[in-house]
């Protein structure tokens, strides 16, 4: 926040500095994904104004402006900036690894891998086989995606904190997808004790604890984070999990946050608000139109869940057809998914 505060003022003295404008960008992006708060990615845009809405602004704007439209969930904004940046630097590696995540959250498989093959001659290897990996992960090879990024990890003597984060994090989600808690826990554990703040780490920690059943840990790693509403989500599941009182007013903090969000037209927390209107509000139907929605936008496991459950709880087997159909498109492995979709072929069994 110093190196912030430091970067505005002197953007203040010279507001169209590119140099400037881009790491004062760079350092309020890194913020948001820290705190899951959206409100520095609009710090971020203000950086950049003299050149956000130029016809043809130089390449760095338009990696940047990509890396900002897509938090937002516009991809098709974020995808056609960074085909001119690509069609203009086609060694710029943060262009393709931002492609191959976009393409990953859109479940078009087949370009992420042609993204990472892209991306691969322009970075050391453990990036490489980091990106084939996560695609690997999701697509019926998690095992095999374990066993080639701990291998990569073992001979890479010079990855950063910030790689290892990335690689951690990963690494946990597929052992807990493979049901394997005690791998996961350990690598949720090496990612914490990194020391470095990450929002979408604390909330992955906090998700794989409630599955385990662990709330009372979750309401401990969460007390400090109710500006962010991922956060703030997670810590009154686990409140209400152990009936703490406190999870009455994290409810009531949530609906304004969600409802305001809705005002403003900002539809980034479907997901999420689909968890809280089932979970906490009761209201399986509203969950459903809200998980289905979000569905149209991004198609990730966590996503695949919360159509899931909303669709069982809401009686709507049709419903859930899109991320049936998914799943065994993908031969995805994870347990929690394959036992909600177990329920609908036994309800199905029944009538």
């Amino acid at each position: 926040m110093r190196e912030i505060k430091t970067l505005r003022a002197e953007l203040g003295r010279e507001p169209r500095n590119l140099e400037l404008a881009i790491k004062l960008a760079r350092r309020y992006f890194e913020q948001a994904l820290a705190q899951g708060d959206p409100r520095y990615v609009g710090y971020a845009q203000a950086a950049l104004k003299p050149w956000w809405d130029l016809p043809d602004p130089p390449t760095r704007v338009l990696v940047m402006r990509a890396t900002l439209v897509q938090y937002r969930h516009d991809f098709p904004a974020a995808l056609a900036d960074l085909a001119r940046a690509l069609e203009r630097d086609p060694k710029n590696a943060p262009a393709w690894s931002l492609r191959m995540v976009i393409h990953i959250v859109q479940a078009d498989y087949a370009a992420a891998r042609q993204d990472c093959a892209s991306f691969a001659p322009l970075v050391d290897e453990l990036s490489a086989v980091g990106c084939v990996a996560f695609i690997d992960g999701i697509t019926g090879h998690a095992r095999d995606s374990v066993s080639a990024l701990n291998r990569a990890l073992a001979s890479a003597n010079d990855a950063s904190a910030e790689q290892k984060l990335w690689l951690y994090v990963r690494l946990a989600e597929m052992a807990w997808r493979l049901n394997d808690a005690k791998l996961a826990e350990e690598y949720f554990k090496r990612a914490l004790s990194l020391g470095i703040t990450d929002g979408f780490l604390l909330a992955a920690y906090a998700d794989f604890l409630l599955d385990y059943g662990r709330a009372r840990e979750v309401t401990g790693l969460l007390k400090d984070w109710t500006l962010a509403d991922p956060l703030l989500l997670r810590l009154a599941l686990a409140e209400q999990a152990v009936n703490s009182p406190a999870a009455a007013a994290h409810e009531a903090t949530l609906a304004d946050r969600y409802a305001a969000a809705r005002l403003r037209g900002d539809t980034t927390h479907e997901q999420e608000e689909s968890r809280f209107t089932l979970q906490m509000l009761k209201q399986p139907a509203q969950a459903l139109r809200l998980a289905q929605s979000n569905w149209r936008i991004q198609k990730e496991p966590r996503d695949a869940r919360v159509l899931l459950e909303a669709a069982l709880a809401a009686g709507e087997p049709a419903a859930a057809q899109p991320v049936l159909d998914w799943m065994a498109a993908t031969h995805i492995e994870d347990w929690y998914l394959q036992r909600l979709a177990g329920q609908f072929a036994s309800r199905k069994g029944s009538h």
